[in-house]
């Protein structure tokens, strides 16, 4: 029986999408600080280029590629640079996403397109580009940053939860498929109300307003990056399955 003080990530090639800043970032930096080597996507050059200077100066391994997970090209050239900088791609953070709040009265049509192709296409495609590998080698860890917002729909959220009650269903699926058949662990993170700028984003005046209401009480972006080491940082037998983050004096 391995002692449950190992540390499972050291060596590990781990994957994080949307790593550029928020969740994605503080995950980056826990995990490389844990010994995996560390593959950050986004489309913010500058800001993947500043955090991999930061990881690398603080001993850890890490390296990034420009990626729009919108794109499967994009996605799948990620996964095939992963594997040739470091080698097999053992985790998958499926971190990419976007959260624009508004009313169903707004029509804001665009912000619920961009929301389906960042939120539902982009964790599809990372999962159709990282399985194939993993199945081969009959390992790996899938897991999905998801939301409190996929447990419970909240005022001006109905398409962001949309897309959160979504992830949820494609984890549970995944797990009853690949964990099962093939001994991938696929575990999902729904984080509260995380301070990550996310309310700046929001581009209709109401649905801001909701959203930076919101955000007041806020918690760090750390907070998740340590139940993200704790998810992955498991033997694989152990999947972590499902883990619900939020502030305190918050209900949701």
């Amino acid at each position: 029986m391995a002692d449950r003080r190992d540390n499972h990530l050291q060596g590990r090639v781990s994957v994080i999408t949307g790593a550029s800043s928020g969740i994605g970032a503080a995950s980056a930096r826990a995990l490389a600080a844990q010994g995996a080597r560390v593959v950050l996507a986004a489309r913010n050059a500058e800001k993947l280029n500043a955090l991999v200077t930061e990881i690398r100066d603080a001993g850890g391994t890490a390296t990034a590629r420009i990626t729009d997970v919108t794109r499967l090209d994009d996605v799948e050239g990620l996964m095939e640079f992963a594997a040739s900088e470091y080698g097999p791609v053992d985790h998958l953070v499926n971190n990419a996403g976007l959260m624009l709040f508004s009313k169903w009265s707004d029509r804001a049509v665009d912000d619920w397109d961009k929301m389906i192709d960042t939120n539902l296409r982009g964790y599809l495609h990372a999962i159709s580009a990282a399985l194939p590998g993993m199945i081969t080698r009959q390992s790996g860890h899938i897991l999905n940053l998801s939301s409190v917002a996929g447990i419970r729909v909240g005022a001006a959220s109905g398409v962001y939860s949309a897309t959160k009650f979504f992830i949820r269903g494609i984890t549970d699926s995944l797990r009853q498929e690949v964990g099962i058949t093939h001994g991938i662990q696929v575990s999902m993170i729904s984080p509260g109300v995380i301070d990550t700028g996310w309310a700046d984003k929001v581009s209709h005046t109401e649905g801001r307003q909701i959203a930076q209401d919101l955000n007041q009480g806020a918690i760090h972006p750390a907070r998740v990056a340590d139940a993200v080491v704790y998810a992955l940082d498991q033997p694989a037998d152990v999947t972590v399955n499902d883990i619900v983050i939020h502030p305190t004096r918050q209900d949701w």
